[in-house]
């Protein structure tokens, strides 16, 4: 008779291996139901405390750059400022959320009376003025952007494409804005005129300002991504 090898019966209490591999396979397994897995952060090795910390970094530096940018103005019907480059950039490197994010603290700051705006002017009648529409509309040009800049990996065509058709965006909205506004302070201003006043002194700086955006974008991102996943 031949000898059998003989096996240790499971103690009590312990279970089998096999058993012990399927409920840590079910527990971990993405399509179990809700509450049987861990957060998606921590399944991803992301630490929610560092990723709100870097959310929060990154809008108080794209409200101080509009800022800033806002800062640097020649006065004109609608000052000229490097806001639009600012609002591009933020939410082409950042994507909408950020991007959002940061002008809407930069408006609040505003509306609270910080002299955040050109000309180092603040309070809500800044915004409420004839040419606040375009302060608004930026918010147009910022989830534009953030959104095309997201889905199309930053391509160089979807930039210059996102960034533009966001500023026309802001053109119209702040246009509409300062026709409505100016017509009942002063008197009804024409369509071509509030172009000539408003539109087309600055079409040629924006493109300029799209194309440093651009540049920007494509230089500075990669450094940022390896940042971020080496974080």
């Amino acid at each position: 008779m031949k000898n059998r090898r003989l096996r240790d019966p499971p103690r009590p209490g312990i279970a089998p291996a096999a058993a012990v591999d399927r409920t840590f396979s079910a527990i971990y397994n993405p399509e179990t139901e809700a509450g049987s897995c861990p957060p998606e952060s921590l399944r991803k090795g992301g630490d929610p405390v560092n990723s709100s910390l870097r959310r929060i970094l990154t809008v108080a530096v794209g409200a101080a750059l509009i800022t800033v940018c806002s800062w640097i103005s020649i006065p004109l019907t609608i000052p000229f400022t490097l806001q639009t480059f600012a609002v591009c950039l933020i939410s082409a490197l950042f994507g909408a959320p950020s991007g959002l994010l940061s002008l809407l603290v930069y408006v609040l700051l505003g509306l609270a009376g910080l002299p955040v705006f050109s000309g180092f002017r603040g309070g809500a009648g800044v915004l409420l003025g004839a040419t606040g529409g375009y302060i608004l509309g930026f918010f147009f040009t910022a989830l534009i952007v953030g959104l095309a800049a997201s889905a199309r990996k930053r391509s160089v065509p979807a930039l210059i494409l996102s960034m533009a058709a966001g500023i026309l965006v802001c053109y119209a909205f702040g246009t509409a804005w300062f026709m409505t506004v100016y017509a009942r302070n002063t008197g009804p201003v024409g369509l071509r005129a509030a172009l000539g006043w408003c539109v087309f002194p600055y079409l040629i700086p924006d493109a300029v300002k799209i194309l440093l955006a651009v540049w920007l974008t494509r230089r500075l991102h990669p450094v940022l991504s390896k940042k971020k996943s080496g974080a």
